[in-house]
């Protein structure tokens, strides 16, 4: 495989044919390159290589002697060796002419002394000029250097001063942050309490299950406390993007402080190279990069809008600060009071319901009394009854057995007619004492019946008080979230 730009060698179409023992006439030789051209690929074209390579392939070798092919120089080409005159001496210059020669020498080497003398002295002021300056030029150019370093010490102290501000600003909304977070947080215990407290008030029975006011109270905290973690989440969202303005300017500020830090690190290392530092080296060309991409009034510029908008952020984040505090304060106070007002309707509807509680037991032992006595009543009147009834057996007996009088001993005598009289008034009497035993008994009933719903409703008051004094009071009691509300407020105050 030949490589590209290298002269091809001679190739041949044909095979060449296999070597003899003895070699070939040169005439034969010379015979069998005739008509042959080099192999030239098609895939390769080399029109820079010259055509003469081609034709060289096809001369005919010959074993001619030198002398025919090449005839030599012509004779008037010679030079001659000897020369022609007889003493065989070459006379060339003259006495006065080595004389003039001389001369001639001691006059260019005064005058080149001469013109080394001017140009000695041309080259020392040369010299000078060029040390001196050289001398003003660095100078100038340290000069520079040195108010260049002076003016990045400034932006750099503005840069410290304004990142060192903004690091405290974004602290402080931080702890903000920190403090919205736990403030919503803290919410989520109230919301819970309120939706407890109304579902166990639903639990309560018969005729308590009413639209009092501790319901429309619990309502309306539930509805205060969703409203609040509506703003807290909102005030909580504005001091998150806050957050990451400052961070943004923070950066920065950070950037450009790095940066700053970096280019008075190489201004002052070149500030304070001399002719005799060391690490100088040769650039070639270096002047001829301009790499800069600002010019002192755009780079001033730079690092004053970024400490004007670090500044502008931290004005906001101030007032953001200030208003999330007003935010935290107000819900803080309005939960607090909205707690109040449950838990005034929570104790005067436990008031109620103990005055209530009170009566139905009074009652209750009142009713319990009347049902002892007419219970005691209805025993006498039963007892009363028999005895009537014993009675009635006695009298009814004599006058059946005297009815089995004979004949004219069936005489209506006092007897007979006061016996008579005795079972109408003993019927009449257990006719009134039935009536009497029955409106007892009715009575008795009644009076159970009443028993039996003031003891229902003493039930159901016992079970009101239950749910609103021991599990509602019971978690309201421990109340902690708009406590620890107000003690981050009062925290972030102090």
């Amino acid at each position: 495989m030949e490589l590209y730009g290298y002269p091809l060698k001679a190739k041949f179409t044909y095979p060449k044919p296999p070597p003899s023992k003895i070699l070939p006439a040169t005439s034969t030789v010379a015979a069998s390159y005739k008509n042959r051209i080099p192999y030239q690929p098609e895939s390769i074209s080399l029109p820079w290589m010259p055509n003469a390579y081609y034709k060289a392939a096809a001369l005919n070798p010959t074993l001619a002697p030198l002398s025919e092919s090449f005839p030599g120089l012509p004779p008037t080409k010679i030079i001659p060796f000897i020369s022609e005159r007889p003493d065989g001496v070459f006379t060339r210059h003259t006495l006065d002419d080595w004389h003039r020669s001389n001369m001639t020498n001691y006059k260019e080497s005064e005058t080149t002394r001469h013109n080394a003398e001017r140009l000695r002295a041309d080259l020392n002021r040369t010299i000078k000029d060029v040390y001196q300056q050289a001398k003003r030029t660095q100078g100038e150019s340290t000069k520079n250097l040195g108010e260049r370093v002076n003016d990045i010490e400034y932006w750099k102290s503005e840069l410290c001063l304004e990142l060192d501000a903004m690091i405290r600003e974004t602290n402080s909304l931080t702890d903000m942050q920190k403090r919205l977070e736990r403030a919503l947080a803290d919410t989520e215990g109230p919301f819970q309490v309120a939706h407890k407290c109304l579902l166990n008030r639903e639990k309560r029975m018969g005729i308590d299950l009413v639209h009092d006011d501790v319901e429309k109270q619990l309502i309306t905290e539930i509805k205060i406390i969703r409203s609040v973690r509506e703003r807290l989440q909102q005030c909580l969202n504005t001091v998150n993007a806050q957050l990451m303005c400052n961070k943004e300017a923070r950066q920065e500020l950070e950037k450009d402080l790095a940066d700053k830090q970096m280019g008075h690190h190489i201004d002052n290392k070149c500030y304070q190279l001399k002719n005799t530092s060391r690490g100088i080296h040769y650039y070639r060309g270096v002047e001829r990069i301009d790499a800069t991409i600002s010019v002192p009034e755009t780079w001033a510029r730079f690092t004053d809008n970024n400490i004007f908008r670090s500044q502008s952020q931290r004005a906001t984040s101030a007032k953001l600060r200030a208003s999330t505090e007003s935010v935290l304060m107000g819900t803080a106070d309005e939960m607090w009071r909205q707690f109040s007002k449950v838990n005034d309707a929570f104790t005067s509807r436990i008031t109620e319901t103990a005055n209530a509680k009170s009566k139905i037991q009074t009652h209750l032992a009142k009713t319990r009394q009347e049902i002892f006595q007419i219970e005691t009543k209805i025993q006498v009147i039963q007892k009363t009854i028999k005895d009537k009834e014993v009675q009635l057996k006695v009298a009814q007996t004599r006058l059946d057995e005297r009815t089995r009088r004979p004949n004219v001993e069936l005489c209506r005598d006092t007897a007979q007619i006061r016996l008579v009289q005795e079972v109408n008034e003993i019927n009449e009497t257990l006719r009134n004492l039935h009536q009497c035993l029955r409106a007892s008994e009715d009575m008795l009933q009644m009076l159970v019946r009443s028993k039996a719903v003031l003891e229902h409703d003493l039930v159901i008051k016992n079970n009101s008080l239950f749910i609103d004094q021991e599990r509602c009071m019971g978690m309201r009691k421990t109340y902690p979230s708009t406590v620890q509300i107000l003690g981050y407020v009062s925290a972030g105050l102090t």
